[in-house]
Formats: C-alpha cells, structure tokens, sequence
C-alpha cells in the first residue's frame, strides 16, 4: 500500500481515536477533582459515587444502540454528534453551579462517549486490511490507557494550573475541537469500497441476535465476572487520589501521580495478556482465574493496610493491581466465542456492558460505605476521610474481585476458538 493511502487510513482511524482518549480521561477525572466538587456544592461520599456512576449509566445504557446508529448513519456522523455532546456535557460540567448541572453534564459525557470506541473499531474494519483488525483494536485499547494516565497526573496538573472548571472548559474545547475535525475530514469508507453500498442490518435481525445473546446461559458468566471486575475497578479509579490525599497528606498531583501506576502497568499488561492467551497458553478460563485471584490478594492487602504502609508500599500494590488488572481484556473474546460466530458483535457488547453496568450500580454505595466510617472531620469544606472509613471501602471492593474471581469459574474454556455450535450440538438457537 503506498504511503499516501497508509497515511489516510490512519488520519480516518486518529481523529475518532483522539476523541476516544478523552472519553476515557473522563473515567478517571471524578478522582482528581473529589476535593474540589464537595467544597463546591458539598458533596457527601455518596453525591461522589452518583456523580462518578452517571458516565457509566449513560455509557452502558446507550452502548447498544450506539453501535445501531453507527452502522446506520456511520462514524463521520455518529461520532462527531456524540463528541459534540461529550463536550457539551464537559462544558455543562465546567460551568456547573448546582449538583443536577453537574450530574446532567456528567451523563452526557458519558452518553457521548459511547460512540468513540465503537468509531474507532469500524473505521479499523471499514479502511484497513482485514488481519489488521485485532492490532488495531489493541492499539484502541492502548489509547484508552492513555486517557486513563492522561486522567491522573497531567489532570491534575491542569486543574492547579487553571482550576477544576478551566479544566474541565479545556476538555471540552479539545473535545469540541474533535467533533468538528471528525465531520470535516473522516469519511465512513474509503472511496468506491462495497462497504459504501453494502446494506445496513435491519433492525428486527439486530433484536433477533440480542435476544439470541441474551438467551445463551454462557454468555452470563462472562457479564458477571466482569460485571464484579470492573465494580472495582471503577471504584479504584473514583477513591484512590482522595485516599493518597486524606491519608498521606499528599497533593492532588502527587497523589495521581502514584495513582497512575495502575495505568502504567495496563499499558503492557492488557495486550500482554491477550498475547499470552492467545499465543501461548491458547487458553482464556485459566488466565481469567488465576489473575482475578491474584487481584483479590491486590485489594485485601490493600484494604488491611489502609495507612499503615509507606508510600512505596502502595505504590507496589497499585502497580500489581495494573498488572494482573489486564485480565479484563479475555472479557470480550470469551463472551464473543460461546455466541454465534454472525452475532460477534452483539456479544461483545453485551459482555462489554456487564462492566459498566458494575462501575455504575456500585459507586453510590462505595461512597456511603466511606460517608459511614466519617468522623466529621473537614478540610477547607471538603470531607476528610479516615483510614478505617477507606479500609471499609476497600474490602467491599474485594468482595466485588472475589465474587468475580468465583463467576470466572462457571467459564467455559473456548481455548480461542468459536465453541457455540458444541455448546448447543442441537441447533442454532440460544437457550440452555
């Protein structure tokens, strides 16, 4: 392929990319500015989790018919719309001066950004080659790791440089930025491809496979796990800079900045994982167990040494919770091989969707768990946690990776390949 058209591709596949780092930073951004949003409105613990959870709501409630309105109306116009609304939502955010502005723009960002990675994946299978794809979607992946890191230390820089709201007005610029790049310049299929002229799947198919999906007892295991998984996982995300703050006295910056270990250690751990599952140990049940094992070790040392540890300590355990964290990357092929293989699609999502599902369901009650253990203390109007409020905490996020760890195993082992018609050696249909 020459340069000119490798470079085009990439432009296609860079801007929905762009957008999509920051739909992930907005995962991570509640940490970074907890202090900042109970001094504004004085926010308990459990305003925070609601706050954190609507992205997630929004998120897993609009990733279906995301994926409909892409094939539908394409990336160019479905992704710029929803990166315009992201940064509405960002913008709402900035300029919020009560706590229903502040949860509306948070759900709106979170609605936005069901689209982007999504967007990103069908520009990867509408302009490169087709043994490209499974690089491509790493790669996505990788920028949504990024945005991840982007949410911790540099996020934090740029509230002390320009507060919380001029951050949060800055993404929204970029965001808005990215919608208009995104309408301008990203074409749905390169020019003359079949893809162009191919037919959209029709609506009653789509809900004949989602209701076939749904129907498979296999594809639960998987939501579940993850399900749990991701509860922590977004719980860690909300919690762990206001407890390297109220515990250790640290700086916004300072303490995103060994918050990011997590993130440091996904960077190679996710595609590891999926590299070691699929090249080496040809196996997805197994790695899925053992790592969610080890992640419940992770959180318990976490939760019974809440504030006895030295910095050095915790940084060793969020970096071990990165590394082993990569489990959830065998989600998606584990729920896509125990479907039908034209149903691909549809039982990703539904297995992507456990996830966030968790992260959202859970958050508000994390921070009650927090508001309960609180013992009234204040800093500047913002509550001040102790360690044994964060330990509670913590040990309810254990829970969740245990609960997790036991679903992984009612997997089915698929050892990398479609299983579903030896599942249901009696025909095509869902069901037991």
């Amino acid at each position: 392929m020459d340069a000119p058209a490798a470079r085009l591709r990439w432009l296609m596949w860079g801007i929905p990319a762009f957008i999509f780092f920051f739909a992930f930073l907005h995962r991570a951004a509640p940490g970074i500015i907890v202090k900042d949003i109970m001094q504004t409105i004085g926010a308990s613990g459990e305003i925070i989790g609601l706050l954190s959870a609507m992205y997630f709501y929004a998120y897993a409630g609009f990733m279906i018919p995301a994926g409909l309105l892409i094939d539908g109306f394409g990336v160019r116009r479905v992704v710029a719309v929803g990166s315009a609304v992201m940064g509405l939502g960002s913008l709402a955010m900035g300029m919020a001066a009560s706590q229903n502005v502040l949860m509306t723009g948070r759900f709106l960002v979170g609605a936005g950004a069901t689209v982007t990675f999504i967007g990103c994946l069908k520009v990867a299978a509408d302009w490169f080659p087709a043994g490209h794809f499974g690089t491509l979607s790493a790669v996505t992946a990788t920028v949504g790791v990024l945005g991840a890191l982007g949410g911790t230390a540099p996020l934090a820089a740029l509230v002390a440089l320009t507060s919380w709201r001029g951050a949060f007005m800055t993404i929204a610029a970029l965001t808005l930025l990215g919608a208009a790049a995104c309408y301008l310049v990203v074409r749905d299929h390169p020019a003359g491809a079949a893809a162009a002229t191919a037919p959209s799947p029709k609506l009653g198919a789509v809900l004949q496979g989602m209701v076939q999906v749904l129907g498979n007892r296999h594809t639960w295991p998987p939501f579940l796990a993850f399900f749990f998984f991701y509860a922590a996982m977004g719980n860690l995300m909300l919690w762990v800079v206001p407890f390297l703050r109220d515990i250790y006295a640290l700086g916004t910056t300072t303490a995103a900045t060994y918050a990011s270990a997590v993130s440091f250690a996904l960077l190679f751990a996710a595609p590891l994982t999926g590299y070691l599952s699929d090249r080496v140990l040809h196996r997805r049940k197994l790695p899925y167990t053992v790592l969610s094992f080890c992640l419940f070790l992770f959180w318990t040392a976490l939760a019974l040494t809440a504030g006895t540890l030295p910095l050095w300590g915790v940084a060793l355990i969020l970096f071990g919770m990165g590394v082993v964290g990569g489990a959830f990357v065998l989600t998606w092929p584990i729920g896509r091989e125990v479907n039908p293989p034209h149903l691909a699609g549809t039982a990703v999502a539904v297995a992507n969707m456990g996830g966030f599902l968790g992260a959202a369901l859970t958050q508000k009650y994390v921070g009650r768990v927090l508001d309960a253990g609180w013992t009234g203390a204040m800093v500047e109007g913002a509550r001040v946690y102790p360690a044994a409020a964060y330990a509670g905490a913590f040990k309810v996020c254990a829970a969740f990776v245990l609960v997790a760890a036991v679903m992984s195993l009612l997997l089915r082992e698929t050892q990398g390949r479609n299983i579903y018609h030896e599942l249901h050696p009696g025909g095509t249909h869902g069901g037991s």
